[in-house]
């Protein structure tokens, strides 16, 4: 496969500008240890509670920068502890975060995360000032969309605010990749704007309409999802691997076996990964591969952020 064209390194004007920039969600994870799901009225105990920087946005913004790449936020935070803690927690990574504004009289994020002992997690998100990002708020970072060379997006802000970064960005001829999660239909226009469309099984069969669960029917998914103008299309699988596809056709990457511990993050770290690898010029299937190495070593342990590797953890490929 052949790499999608990621423009070269640009003049920065700021030591702010960067590489890339991820416009998204900054949430607070409040995770709790359970044996397993409890029924409906039923009360668990519970084995280990903490709370942890996380959120779709800040964790792929984290994977890009501990994997190698200049990388600036762009989202909302409210004006509250866990807010002031997460914005620490970005500039500690080495992040840009002149674009992460501070909403007033709006709460910070939250995920309530649930993880059984099979490593298996379930999450219920409270958006908070995360859905008070505007398209607006987007246009006022745009000189990060211009000198960036990968933007990307995830759904866990108003859709609003992701048309108006993947418009941006395509204007000033950076690439863009989008996360197309958590699942939902997405209309014509937006998905018309993307260079890169990386979704889990779930994600797939809500675009596509097709039920995905294994590698064939990934294919037949990208096949409709093709149809709406995505050219370049990664479907996640989980243990079944990576289903790839662009201009040289598609191609299925089996996972790494790993002893998974949660796999909290897991998707967002392989978009890192793979993002990572783009921006500096590797092939597709090498890029893939990269951000499956860092998704295989990140379910081997606890928590979100906390799981992500560095760029010197990961096998040479």
């Amino acid at each position: 496969m052949t790499t999608a064209p990621i423009t070269p390194p640009r003049d920065a004007t700021s030591a702010s500008h960067a590489d890339a920039v991820v416009v998204g969600s900054l949430n607070m994870d409040l995770v709790v240890r359970t044996p397993r799901a409890p029924h409906p009225g039923e009360t668990l105990r519970g084995r280990h509670f903490s709370a942890t920087p996380g959120g779709k946005g800040a964790n792929q913004a984290v994977a890009l920068a501990r994997l190698g790449a200049s990388t600036a936020m762009v989202g909302r935070i409210g004006d509250d502890a866990y807010g002031r803690a997460l914005l620490a927690n970005l500039d500690r990574e080495g992040i840009r975060c002149r674009g992460v504004q501070t909403s007033a009289d709006t709460e910070t994020g939250v995920a309530m995360i649930q993880v059984d002992d099979t490593s298996q997690n379930s999450i219920v998100i409270i958006p908070g000032s995360n859905g008070e990002l505007s398209a607006a708020d987007v246009a006022g970072a745009d000189a990060l969309l211009a000198h960036a060379r990968l933007l990307v997006c995830q759904l866990e802000v108003p859709l609003a605010a992701v048309r108006e970064a993947l418009a941006r960005a395509r204007r000033h001829g950076t690439t863009t990749l989008l996360n197309a999660a958590p699942a939902m239909t997405l209309p014509q226009d937006v998905l018309a704007l993307v260079d890169w469309l990386v979704v889990n099984e779930s994600e797939a069969a809500a675009l596509s309409g097709h039920p995905v669960g294994h590698p064939d029917e990934a294919v037949q998914a990208i096949r409709r999802l093709r149809r709406s103008g995505c050219r370049r299309i990664l479907v996640t699988l989980g243990a079944h691997g990576v289903v790839a596809a662009d201009e040289d056709g598609l191609h299925h990457h089996p996972a790494p076996r790993v002893a998974a511990v949660d796999t909290t993050g897991a998707g967002d770290t392989f978009v890192g990964g793979f993002a990572t690898a783009l921006l500096r010029g590797e092939a597709v299937a090498a890029a893939v591969r990269e951000g499956q190495a860092a998704a295989a070593l990140a379910v081997t342990r606890a928590g979100a952020q906390a799981s992500i590797p560095h760029r010197d953890e990961l096998a040479p490929h």
